[in-house]
């Protein structure tokens, strides 16, 4: 493995015979790095360095702004290049449900390589997020061609929109966190104790 090196103030990890006169990250002198020993086990590296999940993410997160652009143009400028707008606009709702689907399936992938586990505060505010918003996609796919991809076209998709904003703050307090150690844990192993945390005494 090659050796690594880690910017002490800005946490950025890159191998030490890439690193240059300063860290690509926060410009600070080479002096500022210190070498840095990686805790987590290649085979769930490898996983994650596929960005599975963040790809299937851009591509729904894509469709969630083009539809309610593209439904208010149609609507509101019924003269502007009609055919073309239509026709990608019914293409974007019929493609949405899927990519919905892909970006849950990667995200349970990428939830249980990092944490080992799906049941936390924030993956399940994610999961119930991501449901949502699976939800408002079918109905969507079902209600605007019945409607001429009209008014309720417009609202499904800015709730979606806006369910997709909240998924998206989420997943950036998420997306440099990962439990060290091997992936799967070996049978019969257990988890460190918890460590009690007591509160600070009032001054």
């Amino acid at each position: 493995m090659k050796e690594l090196v880690r910017c002490r103030p800005c946490g950025f990890v890159m191998e030490a015979d890439k690193l240059g006169d300063v860290c690509p990250a926060c410009g600070l002198p080479r002096k500022v790095f210190e070498p840095y020993r990686e805790k987590v086990s290649l085979n769930r590296l490898l996983l994650l360095n596929f960005d599975l999940h963040p790809i299937a993410i851009h591509l729904s997160q894509a469709l969630v702004i083009v539809i309610p652009i593209l439904t208010f143009i149609t609507y509101f400028f019924k003269n502007f290049q009609p055919e073309i707008l239509k026709s990608v606009l019914i293409f974007s709702v019929f493609v949405f449900p899927f990519t919905i689907v892909l970006a849950i399936g990667t995200g349970i992938v990428d939830g249980l390589t990092r944490f080992k586990t799906l049941a936390t505060p924030l993956l399940y505010r994610k999961i119930f997020a991501s449901l949502v918003i699976l939800v408002l996609s079918v109905a969507t796919f079902f209600i605007a061609p019945y409607e001429h991809y009209g008014v309720f076209t417009v609202l499904l998709s800015l709730v979606s929109l806006a369910t997709g904003i909240q998924l998206g703050l989420w997943g950036k307090k998420l997306i440099n966190v990962i439990l060290p150690g091997t992936y799967p844990q070996k049978k019969g192993s257990k988890a460190p104790a918890a460590v009690p945390v007591t509160p600070k005494e009032e001054a």
